[in-house]
């Protein structure tokens, strides 16, 4: 109502002007246009048609990915399985409670913390005032000399003698429940998952022992530096001798997976066994 109150007050200022089409063909072009501002200030609309010569080239190439799905609601995840040729070998599905559980850095930090200080060796060791070799005979009177008294010379103040207080061989193994490890593995896991770093084959076999096998398949992966391939029996000869000279592919048993090494790794190629047996693994009741 206000938009055309205003418009009726400018036509009666400029007096009668010809009508047609819309009203407006004899009004000046900027009044025109500022009434039709008025007029369409809510409305206001652009429509581009295939005709319009819109500069495309200024677009962003790179494709927006929306998530189709909502991480840790514990939903089985149906991934594609390939191989090493990039064959297609069908569908397998994971479990949700072991590869689709709510990231928690926090755990990942303890678990962390915990493998690491486990396998520190704590073989460092001092010899004490009883360990060092040298005499124990009182060096000099205890008065007279004008020296400060000792009766030893093998004390931390001398040359060659002991240290106090000094480390000693022990072990720096921190405690931590079978549940926050296990708990850890799966943080692990779905986070790969979740980024679209988890890639399952049907099998880990090679038609040679050739390094460049493992290479043609490196090349053709985006956005990766380091790969850690998890085979669930005992690993093949020839995948052993393919990856032994590349310093950015590793390679454990299902048995020896674990977070820090997850983490090392951007991308995580499991075989159809190992992701079987690591299922079960997590499955399995924990003994108290």
């Amino acid at each position: 109502m206000a938009a055309a109150s205003i418009s009726r007050r400018i036509v009666r200022t400029f007096g009668s002007f010809s009508v047609s089409g819309n009203g407006l063909t004899s009004l000046p072009c900027d009044l025109k246009c500022g009434i039709s501002l008025v007029s369409n200030r809510k409305h206001s609309t652009s429509i581009l048609t295939p005709d319009d010569n819109f500069p495309y080239d200024l677009l962003a190439k790179k494709k927006v990915i929306t998530p189709d799905r909502t991480i840790g609601q514990y939903q089985d995840l149906v991934i594609p399985v390939t191989n090493f040729q990039n064959e297609d070998k069908g569908f397998m599905v994971l479990a949700g409670d072991v590869f689709d559980v709510p990231i928690r850095k926090d755990i990942i930090h303890h678990v962390v913390r915990w493998q690491l200080a486990k396998r520190q060796q704590g073989t460092h060791s001092t010899k004490t005032i009883s360990e060092v070799s040298g005499t124990g005979r009182k060096p000099w009177n205890q008065k007279g000399t004008g020296r400060a008294r000792h009766g030893t010379l093998r004390g931390p103040q001398f040359r060659g003698g002991c240290v106090m207080h000094g480390p000693k061989p022990r072990s720096h193994a921190i405690k931590m429940n079978k549940q926050v490890r296990r708990l850890g593995l799966k943080i692990a896991l779905s986070a790969r998952a979740a980024e679209g770093k988890l890639v399952v084959f049907d099998d880990m076999a090679l038609p040679t022992h050739k390094t460049k096998n493992i290479v043609n398949y490196y090349n053709q992966m985006e956005n990766t530096k380091k790969v850690l391939v998890v085979e669930g029996g005992p690993i093949d000869e020839k995948l052993k001798l393919a990856t032994q000279n590349l310093h950015y592919v590793n390679i454990l048993p299902s048995i020896g997976l674990n977070v820090y090494s997850i983490l090392l790794h951007d991308t995580l190629v499991m075989s159809r066994d190992a992701v079987n047996k690591i299922t079960e693994r997590m499955h399995t009741p924990i003994n108290r």
